[in-house]
């Protein structure tokens, strides 16, 4: 799955402008808990390959989740901000 494809899922299950507050609140919850998996060093690898819960993976989709959910709030198109992002810093910091 692309960017765009998970940013269009997640505006069907959960698009909520009112609550952009939230999502935001939410994803500084969601860089905390990632900060204490990573802490530990809590992959998948460290634990039941069964499970993905509190491991590093689930917190890092967990960020994207509400990273994506605040873009659809603003209307921005994440993979197109990522092209134009990185080609701003290829110009900027002349990367060929």
């Amino acid at each position: 799955m692309n960017i765009r494809k998970l940013q269009e899922k997640i505006k069907e299950i959960d698009y909520q402008p009112e609550r952009k507050e939230i999502y935001i609140l939410k994803l500084v919850e969601e860089i905390g808990e990632l900060f204490v998996a990573i802490r530990k060093n809590k992959t998948l690898y460290y634990t039941n390959l069964t499970t993905i819960r509190g491991t590093i993976e689930e917190e890092l989709y967990d960020v994207l989740y509400y990273l994506l959910a605040i873009a659809n709030v603003y209307g921005v198109d994440m993979e197109r901000a990522i092209i134009l992002k990185n080609e701003f810093n290829d110009t900027k910091y002349d990367r060929k």
